[in-house]
């Protein structure tokens, strides 16, 4: 990595903290593990009821009836299934997604998961329904990439958003495609793999351009996605020229929007825009600015998953000015809008056992940071 045995040495005593994220993947490099092995990611899920739900939806994502139609098809033409009502619960469940109900997602999950698999097994032969059971599957495995990942889970997450693409390639619709490549910017992003995120986002960008011509507001949204997606990716690999282009195509399509809206899932538009150029900020390290400006920013009209992610994302930079009192408060403020985001963040959990080593044993304010670091596995 070209550092010192000193400079190695402190981060292994916890004495010296790695806050750019380009670091960070790096190492995780260098020592030839994931990025989640090496920030001691927990392994399962658990929400404030203690119900674990990881493997039931890993074992949905596994079953070996997706590796084979003909072992497991059994000779039988597949029973036909009622798309409709798998995709009012998938729409349902991506609502709950958005509010931060993360627990009652993945308690979702592995039966939407089943079900994307009769889906897709019922459209075999059935061509009058099949477009449609594909773009249904590739919704429920884009949810379950996007959620995997912010719970810690990023290689079932490259297997939901793998799934969701070769689902969507068969919808044989453009936007439920571009949905799909965002849910695999996701899953890269989540694994450190920042170029593979860029290349993805911006192909899928370029490839559905034509939609645009046709004023679709959901398309213009997902357009936009895709450029913030890969904005992020060009940011946390340092890239500040390519991050700020990328930001502007966003800016550009929020512009052609008018106003933030919630196409696809998406809430994108002008305040999702200037929340992204802030996580890119901190990312380049512009922590005094995101501490200036994002304290200032109040989109109390976009969805909670997205209100909490940027409070995530100040808290670390008042964390890293040592301002501790100030990013705790912030942290417990996004914790009451939803519990299982700001705990099962490898984010939080760093800022917090970053701010809980500093923090005086003997002093009492210290008490709500001692609950949370608990609560986010922080310290043991």
């Amino acid at each position: 990595m070209g550092k010192s045995e000193d400079w190695i040495s402190k981060i292994e005593r916890g004495e010296r903290q790695v806050n750019r994220l380009d670091v960070v993947v790096e190492l995780a490099r260098q020592l030839r593990v994931t990025l989640n092995d090496l920030l001691g990611e927990p392994v399962l899920f658990e929400d404030e009821d203690d119900n674990d739900d990881a493997p039931a939806v890993r074992d949905a994502l596994m079953s070996p009836q997706r590796l084979s139609r003909t072992l497991f098809g059994g000779g039988l033409q597949p029973e036909y299934v009622d798309t409709e009502p798998v995709a009012r619960v998938a729409e349902e469940a991506w609502n709950q997604y958005q509010h931060g109900k993360v627990g009652h997602v993945v308690s979702l999950l592995p039966g939407l998961l089943r079900s994307a698999l009769q889906l897709e097994q019922g459209a075999a032969g059935r061509p009058a329904c099949a477009r449609r059971a594909f773009a249904v599957s590739a919704r429920i495995h884009h949810l379950a990439a996007t959620t995997l990942s912010k719970v810690g889970e990023a290689d079932l997450s490259w297997i939901a958003a793998e799934r969701a693409m070769q689902a969507a390639d068969q919808s044989e619709d453009a936007l439920v495609l571009a949905s799909a490549a965002r849910a695999g910017t996701h899953a890269l992003l989540a694994v450190g793999r920042f170029d593979e995120a860029l290349s993805l986002g911006e192909t899928a960008a370029r490839w559905m351009t034509p939609q645009l011509r046709e004023g679709d507001p959901g398309a213009l949204s997902l357009y936009g996605m895709l450029f913030l997606r890969t904005a992020v990716a060009a940011a946390r690999r340092q890239d500040r020229r390519t991050a700020t282009e990328l930001l502007g195509q966003a800016g550009e399509a929020a512009r052609r929007l008018g106003e933030d809206e919630n196409y696809w899932q998406t809430g994108f538009g002008p305040a999702n825009v200037e929340l992204h150029r802030l996580s890119a900020a901190l990312d380049l390290g512009d922590v005094a600015h995101v501490v200036e400006r994002g304290r200032a920013v109040r989109p109390t009209h976009l969805p909670v998953e997205r209100r909490v992610t940027h409070a995530i994302d100040v808290a670390r930079a008042l964390s890293m000015l040592a301002r501790d009192d100030e990013a705790t408060d912030m942290l417990l403020d996004a914790e009451e809008k939803s519990p299982q985001l700001v705990r099962h963040s490898s984010m939080v959990r760093e800022v917090v056992r970053t701010m809980y080593r500093r923090s005086p044993v003997s002093n009492g304010r210290s008490s709500p940071l001692l609950g949370l670091a608990e609560r986010c596995r922080a310290v043991r």
